[in-house]
C-alpha cells in the first residue's frame, strides 16, 4: 500500500518532469549560464525537499492521518519553489541574454519572488485551505512591518528604482557629495563604489535617490571621457599668448596614454592675480582609474616645454633670495657651464677642423633642450634647422612605414647627435624622434652657425667633406663598393653638399665664393 501511495503522490506531483527540468536547466546553465551555478544548487535542495517530503506524505496518507494535507501541501510547496526557480534562471538568465535584453538584478528578484507567492497561495487554494483569515491578519501584520522597518523598505525601492530607471548602472565612476568612485553593485538594500584609494562605500539606496549624484565621463552619444583640469602659473614677464602657444604644442605633439585626441588638450588663461597669471590645462581622460598619474604625466610635459622655452614657473613676489652672486661665483658657474657645451661639442664629428675659438662660439650659442618621456625632439617630413646633442638620457629613432605605422630603427644615448642634415643643408627630417626617457640636449642653431661659417667660408668644403665620407661609407657598407666606385661617389657627394650648404647659408650672393 505505501509504494502504491508513493507513485501515486510521484505521479500527481509532476515530480519526474520536475526532475527532468533540473537536469535540462543543468546542461543550459552549464552551457550558456556559468555564474548560475550557485542559484542551480538552490535549485536542488528544493527538489531534495520535495524528493524528500514525498514518502512522508505517502505514509501519512497510509495511516490516514489528518495531517496529510498540511503535509502534502509542504511537498508541494517545495516542488513549486524548485521549478519556479528553473524557469526563473532559463528566462533571465539564458533566453533574454541570447536576445540582448539584459534584465536588472532586483527586478529579477521582483519577479520571481511574486511568482513564488502566486504559487504557493493557488496550492493552498487548490488543497481547500481557507486563506482569508491569513490575508486579513496579513494586511495588519504588512502595516505594522511597513512602520517598523520603514528605512529597509525605503532602501529595496530605492534599489528597484535605479535598476528600473537605469540611471546609475555597475561600472559606472560616480561622485556622490565628496566622494567619488565605480559602481560595483546595486543589492536590494544598499549601492557599493569602490573608490580610488580602494575603499568600499556603502551607501544606502534610500540616501542615494535622495541627493545629486554626478556620472563621471558619460555623454549620450559619445566615448567614456571626463575632462580634467591642471593649473600651474606664469610670471606677467611673459605673454599669454605665447605660453598657450607653448603649452599646447608640447601637449599636441605626441600622444599621452590616457588622455583623448578629440577633444584635444588646450590651455587657457584662468584669473590674474599679483605677480602672475594662472592658466589651466583642460584634457578629457579616457580611463577614469588613472586620474592623478596622468595628471602628473600632463605637468611634466608643460614642466618641460616651459623649461625649454625659457620660461619658469612663477615664484611668489615676496620670495627673498639671499644667495651672494659674487663676480666668482658667476664666472664659475659660466665657465662649468661651458665645459659640459664643449664637450657636447667635441662628440660631433663635423666640427674637428674647427679652432679652438671658433669651438667656444659655438659652444657658447647652444641651446639647453630639455624633454620629458615620450615628448616628440623631431618629426620626419617637418623643417628644423638645427642640430641636437645629447648629454643625458636615450632617445629612440622611428621611421614611418606602409599603412602609415611607424617602427623604431635605432636607439641613440648621451653623447649621440642627430639632425647634421638638416642644420647644414635644410634637408627636411628623415626620422621621427622621441624621448624614451627624460633627456637633456644641446641645440645647435642655423644662426649660430652661419656666424663662423661666414668667418670662414672654406669650412663649408670642410664639412661637405666630412659628410660626403660619412655618406659613402654607409653606401660602400650596404651595396659593397669598390674603391673606384667610392672615389667617384665619394667626388660626386662632396661637390653637391658643398654646393647645397653654400646655397643654404647664402655663401654665394654677392659674387662671394667659398673654396671647395
Amino acid at each position: 500500500m505505501f509504494l502504491k501511495y508513493l507513485l501515486d503522490e510521484a505521479a500527481r506531483d509532476g515530480t519526474a518532469y520536475m526532475l527532468a527540468g533540473l537536469v535540462a536547466t543543468a546542461i543550459l546553465v552549464r552551457a550558456a549560464a556559468r555564474e548560475e551555478r550557485r542559484r542551480l544548487l538552490g535549485m536542488m535542495g528544493l527538489l531534495a525537499l520535495h524528493l524528500a517530503l514525498l514518502p512522508v506524505a505517502a505514509l501519512v496518507r497510509t495511516m490516514d492521518g489528518s495531517s496529510y494535507r498540511d503535509v502534502r501541501l509542504l511537498c508541494l510547496i517545495f516542488g513549486a519553489l524548485s521549478v519556479v526557480g528553473m524557469a526563473s534562471t532559463v528566462l533571465f538568465a539564458v533566453l533574454l541574454p541570447r536576445l540582448r535584453l539584459l534584465t536588472p538584478r532586483i527586478l529579477r528578484d521582483v519577479i520571481t519572488a511574486a511568482a513564488s507567492v502566486v504559487a504557493v497561495f493557488s496550492l493552498a487554494s487548490r488543497l481547500g485551505l481557507n486563506l482569508s483569515g491569513i490575508l486579513a491578519t496579513s494586511a495588519i501584520l504588512t502595516a505594522v512591518i511597513g512602520l517598523s522597518l520603514q528605512d529597509t523598505l525605503g532602501n529595496i525601492v530605492g534599489g528597484l528604482a535605479l535598476q528600473l530607471d537605469n540611471s546609475i548602472r555597475v561600472g559606472d565612476w560616480v561622485k556622490i557629495g565628496e566622494v567619488s568612485g565605480k559602481v560595483t553593485e546595486i543589492r536590494w538594500r544598499y549601492t557599493a563604489l569602490e573608490t580610488r584609494n580602494w575603499e568600499t562605500l556603502i551607501l544606502p539606496n534610500s540616501a542615494v535617490i535622495k541627493q545629486q549624484v554626478m556620472v563621471l565621463g558619460r555623454r549620450q552619444g559619445q566615448p567614456l571621457q571626463w575632462r580634467r583640469w591642471v593649473y600651474f602659473n606664469v610670471d606677467f614677464r611673459y605673454q599669454p599668448s605665447d605660453v598657450i602657444q607653448i603649452v599646447e604644442q608640447a601637449l599636441q605633439g605626441e600622444p599621452i596614454r590616457n588622455v583623448a585626441t578629440t577633444p584635444t588638450p588646450s590651455c587657457i588663461l584662468m584669473d590674474l592675480h599679483e605677480s602672475y597669471g594662472r592658466y589651466a590645462v583642460r584634457y578629457w581622460l579616457t580611463d577614469l582609474v588613472a586620474d592623478d598619474p596622468t595628471d602628473s604625466i600632463v605637468r611634466t610635459r608643460v614642466f618641460f616645454a616651459l623649461k625649454r622655452a625659457g620660461i619658469p614657473l612663477s615664484i611668489p613676489a615676496h620670495a627673498v633670495f639671499l644667495t651672494e652672486d659674487s663676480t666668482e661665483r658667476k664666472a664659475q658657474k659660466t665657465q662649468l657651464d661651458l665645459g659640459r657645451r664643449m664637450e657636447a661639442l667635441a662628440k660631433v664629428y663635423l666640427f674637428d677642423g674647427m679652432s679652438a675659438d671658433e669651438r667656444t662660439r659655438l659652444a657658447s650659442s647652444l641651446h639647453y633642450a630639455p624633454f620629458t618621456k615620450g615628448e616628440t625632439l623631431t618629426r620626419q617630413g617637418a623643417e628644423g634647422h638645427w642640430l641636437y646633442m645629447i648629454s643625458v638620457g636615450e632617445v629612440g629613432v622611428h621611421v614611418a612605414v606602409e599603412g602609415g605605422l611607424e617602427r623604431e630603427v635605432a636607439r641613440l644615448n648621451a653623447g649621440s647627435f642627430f639632425g647634421e642634415m638638416s642644420l647644414m643643408t635644410g634637408e627636411r627630417r628623415t626620422a621621427t624622434v622621441l624621448a624614451s626617457t627624460d633627456v637633456e640636449c644641446y641645440r645647435l642653431d642655423k644662426a649660430a652657425f652661419e656666424e663662423i661659417i661666414r668667418r670662414r667660408p672654406e669650412m663649408a668644403g670642410e664639412v661637405a667633406e666630412i659628410l660626403a665620407r660619412r655618406k659613402v661609407q654607409l653606401a660602400s657598407v650596404k651595396e659593397n663598393l669598390d674603391a673606384e666606385a667610392q672615389a667617384r661617389r665619394l667626388a660626386a657627394a662632396r661637390s653637391d653638399l658643398a654646393g647645397r650648404i653654400r646655397d643654404f647659408f647664402g655663401l654665394n650672393e654677392g659674387g662671394r665664393s667659398a673654396a671647395g
